[in-house]
């Protein structure tokens, strides 16, 4: 910084109490030592930040703009020195959260209010992925903490638990679709094989082969990396998709119709994840316990 932060201290105190005496007494300094740093900042400045022929100095036009721009600069500063000093207790600058759309909770905004607050210097960065792009954004390093659909293995390096929160996936169409035309009756699954199927894909498993012998499955697809974009799909009248429940309440309302079918809709229990070779930070390690908690 080209001007000195002892200098700026000095001439902020002094403007808010009214004198250099007053200043110096509460800075520990000499009067002295006080005067000639805000003479040395006037002189930086090109500018008579304090009119001196009063019994008290007082600021001039200039000196209470400056002021301002002073207060900013000291409050960047204290700022800055508060972010070192956590980091080098162990909080990291960064966290990334990588969440699937099948994660829905009431306590969401919560947490993310109480981390704010908590550590409000954090930079926080959201991503959406699902099943294995989650776990793959993990090992990467590119995210710390995910939020997927209970997977049936993960590999040796990710740690894994289960959330204290299901989210409940159902299958849906486009009201002018076909399919609609069967109400609240059930639909068998040979009549879901035989339409389209609009699947969820990943870019590491770009065919969406996931392990799951509950899959009806149809040997016509379109698939899409995310639940909203198949979502899109479906209300369009493109075919049925497997849907979290929360995703069409809140932003399909009445385009969609839910297909009744046996083992349909399903609770799916969501896993927190994280990478075994690269431990949390203080702010990973506490939102983690959080949502671990319920």
């Amino acid at each position: 910084m080209r001007h000195s932060p002892e200098a700026l201290l000095a001439f902020a105190e002094a403007a808010a109490l009214g004198s250099f005496s007053a200043a110096a007494r509460k800075l520990g300094k000499r009067q002295s030592t006080i005067s000639e740093a805000i003479g040395n900042l006037e002189i930086d400045l090109g500018l008579t930040l304090f009119d001196r022929s009063t019994r008290q100095p007082t600021l001039t036009d200039a000196g209470r703009a400056m002021l301002a721009q002073v207060r900013r600069v000291l409050e960047a500063g204290e700022q800055m020195d508060r972010l070192a000093a956590q980091m080098a207790g162990g909080q990291e600058a960064r966290l990334t959260l990588v969440v699937s759309d099948t994660y829905q909770s009431d306590r969401y905004e919560q947490t993310l209010a109480a981390l704010e607050a908590r550590y409000p210097d954090l930079e926080l960065e959201c991503l959406i992925a699902e099943h294995a792009d989650v776990v793959d954004l993990i090992q990467q390093g590119r995210a710390q903490i995910g939020l997927v659909a209970a997977q049936p293995e993960y590999p040796p390096d990710i740690g894994a638990a289960t959330i204290d929160e299901l989210s409940e996936i159902g299958l849906f169409v486009g009201r002018s679709h076909p399919l609609a035309s069967h109400g609240d009756a059930v639909v068998p699954h040979a009549a879901l094989r035989e339409a389209r199927e609009l699947r969820l894909n990943t870019v590491v498993d770009p065919d969406g082969a996931r392990t799951d012998a509950r899959r009806i499955g149809s040997p016509r697809r379109w698939s899409a990396p995310s639940y909203l974009m198949l979502m899109e799909m479906a209300v369009l009248g493109f075919g049925w998709a497997e849907l979290p429940r929360w995703l069409v309440d809140l932003f399909a309302g009445d385009r969609l119709q839910e297909v009744r079918a046996r083992g349909w809709p399903r609770r799916v229990p969501v896993d927190a994840v994280w990478s075994r070779k690269r431990p949390l930070g203080r702010a990973g390690a506490w939102l983690l316990e959080t949502m671990l908690a319920g």
